[in-house]
């Protein structure tokens, strides 16, 4: 979780929701719903950025990401909050300048951007990035949509 305060990101929290490998696929995402809901419950976010489906060369992998995203959108959507997708490529552009940047380049400028003490974990930096883009792209819809209501 980020926020924006006075001009300036601020690193809010993040972290992951872990469940075992070994537990049943329904019992997996329950478990994840119970998380992801814990922590929107206990951080009250504004709204929720998630990655955009994407092409992936291991399908099985595919599919159960599909499904723990599903989640998050579900979760999302019955606490009534807003949903914004981003791919892969436009976070990375937007963060790095350059779509096709490495996993240890978002990292990095994670790390930079929010003033982080250590490198987050890939999955972390990630979430954060996303983050990070939603709030950019918040603030330029914001200031696009200003402009034109004073044109009219």
């Amino acid at each position: 979780m980020v926020e924006m305060r006075a001009g300036v990101l601020r690193h809010v929290s993040h972290g992951t929701v872990c469940v075992p490998g070994d537990v049943p696929l329904a019992m997996r995402l329950a478990r994840m719903r119970a998380g992801i809901d814990d922590v929107m419950r206990e951080q009250e976010p504004a709204a929720v950025a998630v990655e955009g489906l994407f092409y992936a060369r291991n399908v099985r992998s595919a599919l159960v990401l599909a499904h723990a995203r599903g989640v998050a959108l579900e979760v999302a959507a019955a606490r009534g909050l807003a949903v914004a997708e981003y791919s892969p490529m436009e976070v990375k552009r937007g963060l790095v300048g350059y779509g096709r940047a490495t996993k240890d380049q978002v990292a990095r400028m994670v790390q930079r951007l929010l003033a982080l003490g250590s490198l987050p974990s890939t999955d972390a930096a990630d979430a954060l990035a996303l983050s990070i883009c939603h709030i950019h792209a918040a603030r330029l819809n914001g200031l696009l949509s200003r402009r034109g209501a004073r044109r009219r």
